[in-house]
């Protein structure tokens, strides 16, 4: 292979990487345009007729006769990544969207958004959305949270918590709540049969049954659930729940229970 003053001799097993790449269908086009370029240099051919035959200018072809000097036929397979004609935000201008994300809110409206940003900062909403992405922020989403203030809340945390992770030996704990005036609903024709193609379906409509009360006990290890819908919600519903927990749970394991006042 011959270019100027450079002389490589194409060894037999580079000359067949390539031409495999060329034969292989599902190489990309632009691999196979590379390999042409260099077997067609290692044949003899002149830079004006690989420029022909590939159908690109003779910058592009020293460029790939360059890269395979330097790094094989690996250089070929990969793209050296070129720098960004735009240049990047300053440190100045990203700090300027963190801290108004995270410290004001826009005016007439609940949260920023990338449009009301990118306004507010001088800068385009896709920037914003990368300077977003990269703080982690999203600033659509909200969740809801409340601080105990509960004097007694770390010791009452330290044993639920204690109980659940190191609970007594053969002890079950179980984590208790109710639900009350739960809507008893159920729909006015039943679901067509779910078969391939098509989902579960159920009726727009529905018909009402009362109200209910549920009663539930979780085995957080075991993931099982004691459950049971009773038609009112008293003292005697919630004892009679407490007994049917008690002759699920066989004996001699002893139960602890974790429910709220």
């Amino acid at each position: 292979m011959r270019r100027g003053d450079i002389c490589l001799y194409l060894g037999p097993d580079d000359r067949s990487k390539l031409q495999g790449l060329i034969s292989n269908r599902n190489t990309p086009r632009k691999l196979v345009w590379r390999a042409e370029i260099v077997l067609a240099t290692v044949d003899g051919h002149g830079t004006g007729e690989i420029m022909r035959r590939a159908k690109t200018s003779k910058p592009a072809v020293w460029r790939w006769q360059e890269r395979y000097l330097d790094e094989g036929v690996d250089g070929l397979k990969r793209d050296k990544t070129r720098p960004s004609r735009v240049p990047p935000l300053p440190r100045e201008t990203r700090l300027k969207v963190i801290a108004k994300t995270v410290q004001e809110r826009p005016p007439n409206a609940t949260h920023w958004s990338r449009s009301l940003m990118a306004a507010a900062v001088g800068i385009s909403p896709s920037s914003v959305g990368r300077i977003w992405a990269e703080a982690g922020l999203k600033p659509h989403l909200t969740r809801g949270f409340k601080v105990s203030n509960d004097p007694m809340f770390e010791e009452k945390v330290t044993d639920i918590v204690g109980l659940y992770l190191d609970p007594p030996e053969r002890a079950v704990v179980l984590c208790v709540d109710e639900k009350s005036q739960i809507q008893a609903l159920d729909r006015t024709q039943p679901g067509l049969p779910l078969k391939k193609g098509r989902a579960a379906t159920m009726t727009h409509d529905y018909k009402r049954h009362g109200t209910t009360t549920l009663f539930a006990a979780l085995d957080v290890k075991s993931s099982m659930v004691i459950g049971d819908c009773m038609p009112r919600h008293r003292a005697k519903e919630f004892l009679r729940f407490l007994r049917r927990i008690d002759r699920a749970v066989k004996a001699p394991r002893e139960v602890r229970l974790i429910l709220d006042n």
